[in-house]
């Protein structure tokens, strides 16, 4: 086996050898939880719950150790706890409560270890003590911050030179720092805001600091693979790197670094103002809670590159998804089948780079020779080749019959409306297209009939079926 994945820092893709094969570690930045987490959050999310997947494939179960921190001590908890008017420990609470929901909802694999910033503060204080005595940061006016230039290749990572780092980005100005990319490690709190005792003071850390001690204190100084979304990679990747090396001598910190691309919705930057902006839970609703439809979109795209989420792609996500199902039903498996090899074709797929809509595509091929499988042991063969491989990627984790249940009584609900939205009846048309690929009849003629009961008439042409009222 050879896995090559994109590596951030170099530019290239690079064959995977991790520092001790028999404990592979990877950190992925985790959500600050002051509100519901978006679709934009769950994309590394995904990607990431692939990419552990796949490690634990190739090196075993016990041998990959996977972390995934939550930020629980934030300047936007602050804000949105006094907006709430709540306390911070509630509005976290329930908010992880809610992130934990909506990315089961994913099929998202819980991490080995979910480290929360402020269970470490002890550390973080070590850390900063540790960085002002080899004199990488300083004390100023009761914060604490990293002095950029005193480390000799800041920026090897987002590969750009401080200059234009500083350039392109929002420096914070302040009066006490001895250059202007200098960045806060500690910071005073007020005496409404959380707080810890230091050296320099009652404060709080920084947002920085808090994924270094934490990747730290849970994979060591040097690990494999430290993960998250492309708007990451400035300033916060590069400053982790920063304090993580400076503070160690003899350290790589992370070898690998992999970044997802950003998440468009409909052409546009998901945004509050423009009333585009989506999260986990409203995906979720618009699919019936059948997440592994939002998860089949999400993985059509290759992880590296940009990714526009429309209504349309998730409502044909949800299609495929019904097809893969019913291959699976129609071929009398009921059992999902989670343990085994996975397809050779899969696996080589998501070893170059996590390929991850190849091995889609290969998993349709699966479908259609399962159709066409002329006895049952080639079908029982092929499905559990189709189950193997899908359980790779987090998708066909439920009995078919269990993701077509009270199907029926969804739909006599939705369909009691007394005006259909045209978004729903275009949700129905899918369902009764990807039954009549699977030549499930019955299937297709029962959505035709409860649309027409509801004065909605269906008309198959060449160019795809058209509807329109009868009343």
């Amino acid at each position: 086996m050879t896995l090559r994945f994109f590596n951030t820092k170099s530019g290239v893709k690079e064959e995977f050898k991790p520092l001790d094969p028999t404990n592979v570690r990877m950190y992925v930045c985790g959500p600050t939880v002051y509100d519901r987490a978006h679709i934009g959050n769950a994309r590394p999310v995904i990607v990431f719950d692939v990419l552990y997947r796949l490690l634990r494939q190739r090196f075993g179960e016990d041998h990959v150790l996977y972390v995934r921190n939550i930020t629980d001590v934030d300047d936007k908890i602050i804000a949105a706890a006094h907006a709430n008017d709540e306390p911070i420990d509630e509005l976290t609470a329930r908010t992880i409560i809610a992130f934990h929901r909506d990315i089961a909802g994913l099929n998202a694999l819980p991490p080995d270890v979910e480290p929360r910033a402020t269970q470490h503060i002890a550390e973080m204080i070590a850390m900063v003590s540790d960085l002002i005595q080899r004199n990488f940061a300083y004390h100023a006016e009761d914060h604490v911050l990293f002095h950029v230039p005193a480390m000799s290749d800041y920026g090897a990572l987002s590969h750009r030179s401080l200059d234009n780092l500083i350039a392109g980005a929002r420096v914070e100005v302040a009066p006490y720092k001895k250059h202007p990319a200098d960045f806060v490690l500690w910071k005073p709190s007020q005496p409404e805001e959380p707080g810890w005792k230091s050296p320099w003071g009652r404060g709080r850390p920084g947002w920085h600091l808090e994924c270094s001690v934490m990747s730290e204190k849970h994979l060591g100084a040097s690990f494999d693979i430290h993960g998250g979304g492309q708007d990451l990679i400035f300033p916060h990747h590069e400053n982790e790197r920063a304090q993580s090396l400076c503070a160690r001598d003899g350290t790589s910190f992370a070898k690998y670094w992999m970044h997802n691309g950003f998440v468009t919705v409909e052409g546009e930057k998901m945004s509050k103002s423009l009333g585009n902006f989506l999260t986990i839970e409203e995906a979720l609703n618009h699919v019936q809670g059948r997440g592994e439809a939002a998860r089949l979109l999400m993985l059509g795209t290759h992880y590296r590159k940009p990714l526009d989420w429309t209504l349309a792609g998730l409502r044909e996500a949800k299609a495929s998804m019904d097809r893969l199902y019913t291959a699976l039903r129609d071929a009398g498996s009921e059992e999902v089948d989670e343990h085994g090899e996975a397809p050779t074709e899969v696996l080589e797929a998501l070893d170059d780079d996590l390929n991850t809509p190849l091995a889609i595509s290969l998993l349709y091929d699966l479908a259609k020779s399962l159709n066409k499988a002329p006895n049952g042991r080639q079908k029982n063969r092929l499905a559990h080749t189709l189950h193997t491989g899908a359980n790779l990627l987090g998708l066909l984790e439920q009995r078919p019959g269990k993701w077509f249940e009270d199907i029926i009584a969804v739909d006599a609900a939705r369909l009691g409306l007394t005006a259909l939205e045209p978004e729903i009846i275009d949700d129905f048309i899918a369902q009764r297209d990807a039954a009549r690929e699977a030549k499930n009849f019955s299937e297709a003629d029962r959505i035709r009939d409860a649309l027409a009961a509801q004065g909605i008439l269906l008309e198959d042409t060449p160019e795809g079926t058209r509807w329109k009222r009868s009343c």
